[in-house]
C-alpha cells in the first residue's frame, strides 16, 4: 500500500474556506487552530500524513516546526514562502511508494506541484472532503450510541442493584 502525504498551504486554505476566513478577520490564531483541528480529524480518518505550512510573513520569526495532534505544523523562515517550503517537502518525500498531495488554490503553485510529480487538491476539494469526513464521524458516533443503547438489558432498579453487588463481590 502506498503511503499518502498531504501538504496544506495553511493561509491559502484559511483565506478560501468561508468559516476560516471570517474567523481570521477577527482572530487569526483561532482560525489556524481550527484548521489544525480539522486536519487532525482528516489525518485520523484517512490515514494520510498531514503537514500544514504557514508563511512567516503572518508570524515573524526564524521559522519553526512542531507536532500537534500528531500533525507536522511548519512556520517558514522569514524570507521563505509556504509555497517554497512545500516544494522542498514534496521533493524530499517523493518516492515511488508514496502519493503526495498539496492542498492550495494558488494557480502558480499548482503548476509547480504538477511538475514535481505531486497531485493537487484545491481548497474547495479539501473542504468538501473534510465535510464528508465530519459527516462520516457524526454518523459513526450516532451508530455507536444506538448500538450501546440496544445492548442495555431492560431490568428494574432492584435487579440492577443485585447485579451491581455481585459485580463488586458482595452478596
Amino acid at each position: 500500500m502506498r503511503k499518502a502525504y498531504l501538504f496544506v498551504d495553511g493561509y491559502n486554505i484559511i483565506g478560501d474556506w468561508p468559516e476560516l476566513k471570517a474567523l481570521s478577520d477577527s482572530d487569526l490564531e483561532s482560525a489556524r487552530d481550527l484548521l489544525i483541528e480539522k486536519m487532525a480529524e482528516y489525518q485520523a480518518y484517512t490515514g494520510t500524513s498531514v503537514t500544514i505550512v504557514f508563511d512567516a510573513h503572518m508570524v515573524p520569526g526564524t521559522g519553526k516546526k512542531y507536532r500537534h495532534y500528531d500533525l507536522d505544523i511548519v512556520f517558514t523562515k522569514e524570507k521563505e514562502t509556504a509555497d517554497e517550503r512545500i516544494e522542498k517537502l514534496v521533493i524530499e518525500r517523493k518516492r515511488v511508494d508514496r502519493q503526495i498531495y498539496v492542498a492550495t488554490s494558488d494557480f502558480v503553485e499548482q503548476r509547480v506541484i504538477f511538475a514535481s510529480g505531486a497531485y493537487r487538491k484545491s481548497a474547495r476539494e479539501l473542504r468538501t472532503e473534510v465535510e464528508q469526513i465530519e459527516k462520516g464521524i457524526q454518523q459513526s458516533v450516532a451508530e455507536t450510541k444506538q448500538k450501546k443503547a440496544k445492548t442495555k438489558l431492560p431490568i428494574d432498579e432492584e435487579m440492577a442493584e443485585i447485579f451491581e453487588k455481585w459485580r463488586r463481590g458482595k452478596r
